[in-house]
């Protein structure tokens, strides 16, 4: 299952405006609080997990409470509630509007409150409005109308359309419900929002372009170990999701991830595996999500096995290092032979016009 956020609090009555506190709270950080919650905020790269606990404790007792809430609180119903948020990145035009869209999973669907939340880089979410049965409008920046929430019952799908677009709604926009039995809030994995210029036209050709790196020789050999590379260029917007696993597989192996590099009006990135001897004989795919991939789907990269490809790169260096050297020798051999021919030639017309000026040859006898 994907990573959820989680919320947990005392005393809950639906629906729940929260005020986000100050200052942000560091990454993976669990928050003590009193009855009723204040909120909480999330730094930039939020955690999967938050979660409130009421009351004071410390040390060996804290730990084990915290553990034992959480296994409880996902055998007894975690795993009833998951929000999906399938768009990476939404692209709307100054004064246009857009739409995102939630997929809920959970027990009656009907009766789920679906909130709307957003985050500005380096600042606390903002609930924006929550829907529960019909349609919800809200105002913001003084605009009228300017959100609205809805709820799909047959889809299971709640959507968020933004109007009148302007810079300052770049944001990441999150869903989250509650799990009311628990006080568990889960959220979506979020859904950022850019906003273009109205004269700027975006071309169809905005996907990533993917270069690909295996290992060289040397590693393999003196490691035992290889690196795949994936350098992805030429895309827009920034907001792209790169994860790896072995082909046919269903678990996302651990990677490392480079910083995404702005080229011009485009962006870059690059990601790369590091592999053991024993993994390097199996095939693996680079899974890159992005808004702008053709036909709306994932792209997969295909990386055959390490052993295979260094061993077949070697013996194709080997084979084109030997056939280098026979057409050099050949080369020589022939161009020694044309120039001596040349030669010869020059020899020839050279003797045969000296001979006839001073009168050596006459009606084919020499004199």
């Amino acid at each position: 299952m994907k990573p959820q956020l989680l919320i947990s609090v005392a005393d809950y009555e639906e629906p729940q405006i929260t005020t986000p506190p100050d200052p942000p709270l560091p990454l993976g950080h669990k928050i003590q609080a009193h009855s009723p919650a204040t909120g909480l905020r999330l730094p930039s790269n939020r955690p999967c997990l938050f979660y409130l606990l009421p009351g004071s404790q410390s040390g060996d007792e804290m730990a084990l409470l915290e553990a034992v809430l959480f296994s409880s609180l996902w055998s007894f119903g975690l795993g009833q509630l998951t929000l999906e948020q399938p768009e990476l990145s939404v692209t709307g035009t100054r004064e246009k509007s857009i739409i995102m869209t939630c997929k809920v999973f959970s027990k009656d669907f009907s009766k789920d409150y679906i909130h709307w939340y957003r985050q500005k880089p380096d600042q606390g979410l903002e609930q924006l409005l929550y829907v529960s049965t019909a349609p919800v409008q809200n105002h913001l920046g003084g605009k009228k109308n300017k959100l609205e929430a809805r709820k799909d019952a047959p889809s299971s799908t709640s959507t968020l359309k933004i109007s009148f677009l302007e810079k300052e709604d770049e944001a990441t926009y999150y869903c989250a419900s509650w799990l009311s039995a628990q006080g568990i809030k889960v959220f979506g994995e979020g859904t950022k929002l850019v906003v273009i210029p109205p004269d700027r036209r975006l071309d169809g050709d905005l996907f990533p372009k993917p270069t690909i790196f295996f290992p060289s020789v040397e590693e393999v050999k003196h490691h035992s170990a290889g690196t795949h590379l994936c350098l992805l260029q030429n895309f827009f917007p920034d907001a792209i999701k790169v994860q790896w696993k072995e082909k046919n597989g269903n678990t996302i192996l651990e990677s490392h991830q480079g910083n995404i590099i702005k080229t011009n009006d485009t962006y870059m990135k690059f990601s790369w595996l590091t592999l053991t001897k024993k993994a390097m004989e199996k095939e693996h795919v680079c899974i890159v999500k992005h808004e702008n991939n053709k036909g709306g789907r994932d792209q997969e990269i295909l990386f055959s096995p390490v052993n295979k490809e260094v061993a077949t790169r070697a013996c194709m260096k080997r084979a084109s290092d030997t056939l280098q050297l026979q057409f050099a020798s050949t080369s020589a051999y022939y161009t020694y032979l044309l120039l001596l021919l040349k030669s010869m030639i020059y020899f020839s017309i050279i003797a045969f016009c000296v001979f006839w000026r001073t009168g050596i040859f006459s009606n084919g006898k020499i004199f």
